[in-house]
């Protein structure tokens, strides 16, 4: 009997499974809502039992049933990737599919330019990137739905690898008036009385946090949001200073305010910049290009161009 469904149908599946909702599954993977429904009414009539129960107020949840078929859905996907893996190996070529994964808080800074580069020079690699949190991030590793992800060390589990390719120490970024933005460096206790704008997402924040707790001082938040153009914006008004990690091309906020990046210092570490793979990855030759690209890419030299500062060779820890 031949097969009536395909895998893009089961990467469907997987992704509503996942995210319990069909608009949290579209957004993941860039296809229109209609369309996921459809493959998932497709695959109930193929197969003639219920996938999900739908509860209007409360998106989808699994049958039985649909547990396990998505539990199979995730092998029969690896295995599909694996046969991509295994003709690249056989051909020597690099192509074919690859899900990128970047965090929030530099997407537009870093994936883009890395992606030009590496699609330029492999141009037969289909490049899909995603935008995460680091939760996201290690969901969508663990669950197939992304090969690697460009992120922070922050909180890797043991059963992912990181891949480390820059040291990024933090900044307090300030409005161009304020009487601390003519400073060489400050340290969290200067800033500790003064209005936070908190970058507030997963793991993120605590990092931020962690600069305050660590000298036993508590900052004054006084506001929080998951979006850095925002967050740029309410300092360059005065609103408050910030924390961040990277900078961008343009020390202007996107309303074209004026900013100035402080270094920090005290006992603050520097955020690491690397790769996030699930294990087994590295089988993939495209993603072991990937890896090699991004280690090449990253240098002391280039990374100027994107504001990176890094401290010499960074090596896996």
């Amino acid at each position: 009997m031949p097969l009536r469904f395909t895998l893009r149908q089961l990467e469907y599946l997987v992704a509503v499974g996942e995210c319990g909702s069909i608009a949290l599954a579209s957004d993941r993977v860039n296809v229109s809502s209609p369309s996921i429904s459809a493959a998932i009414s497709q695959l109930e009539q193929e197969f003639g039992l219920p996938l999900f129960v739908r509860k209007h107020a409360h998106g989808l949840s699994l049958t039985q049933g649909g547990k396990q078929f998505v539990e199979q859905a995730r092998v029969v996907l690896a295995q599909a990737a694996r046969l991509n893996d295994l003709a690249n190996g056989i051909t020597g070529k690099v192509r074919g599919p690859l899900n990128v994964g970047c965090l929030l808080t530099f997407a537009q800074v870093v994936l883009p330019q890395l992606r030009r580069s590496f699609v330029d020079e492999y141009p037969e690699v289909d490049f899909h990137q995603f935008e995460r949190n680091q939760s996201e991030i290690f969901e969508g590793l663990r669950g197939a739905t992304l090969d690697v992800a460009l992120s922070y060390d922050l909180n890797i589990p043991p059963d992912l690898e990181f891949v480390a390719l820059a040291s990024l120490p933090p900044y307090a970024v300030l409005p161009e008036g304020h009487p601390l933005a003519h400073l060489a460096a400050i340290s969290p206790a200067d800033l500790a009385d003064e209005p936070l704008i908190l970058l507030d997402l997963p793991l993120s924040s605590e990092y931020f946090l962690s600069f305050f707790s660590e000298i036993g001082m508590r900052p004054r938040i006084a506001e929080r949001t998951r979006d850095m153009a925002v967050m740029q914006s309410l300092v360059g008004q005065g609103f408050g200073y910030s924390i961040a990690n990277i900078r961008p091309w343009s020390d202007r906020s996107p309303d074209g305010r004026p900013l100035r990046y402080v270094p920090l210092t005290g006992p603050v570490r520097a955020m690491r910049l690397g790769l996030v793979l699930s294990e087994g990855a590295r089988a993939s030759q495209t993603v072991r290009a990937f890896i090699d690209h991004c280690r090449g890419a990253l240098t002391p030299d280039t990374a100027q161009g994107l504001k990176l500062r890094i401290d010499g060779p960074v090596r896996d820890f």
